[in-house]
């Protein structure tokens, strides 16, 4: 996949991210759809494993370049549960969960994952 294709589902990609976070904003999915949160660390794994990709671009998807999506999910991933922690322990008062947060890691590199896969199946055809 050329750079510039990607770099096409990369802006489509955020603006849909974008998109549905305000309207879950707006409609409180976050607090009544259970799952919802779920959904979005996924697409947002997998929208940094594909960004992540473009950043470091390379033709191939050897096992260093891929370690180093997954790495780079993994910490971007662990930086957002950082801020949420902080946000909901100050702002909003809420107790800390851990299931939670290890659930968010989990679904953020399930979806840098599916990138690499997603990228992989383009690779070859």
């Amino acid at each position: 996949m050329d750079r510039k294709k990607l770099f096409k589902i990369l802006a489509y990609l955020i603006i849909l991210i974008f998109l549905i976070n305000f309207i879950a904003g707006k409609l409180y999915w976050y607090f009544s759809i259970w799952w919802f949160d779920m959904s979005m660390h996924f697409t947002g794994g997998f929208w940094l494993g594909l960004a992540m990709t473009w950043l470091l671009y390379t033709v191939d998807l050897s096992p260093k370049f891929v370690l180093k999506i997954i790495l780079s999910v993994l910490l971007f991933g662990v930086l957002w549960e950082i801020f949420e922690i902080l946000v909901n322990n100050i702002i909003a008062q809420n107790p800390f969960s851990l299931l939670d947060t290890i659930s968010d890691i989990f679904f953020d590199l399930s979806g840098g994952f599916c990138a690499i896969l997603y990228l992989w199946r383009k690779q070859l055809k």
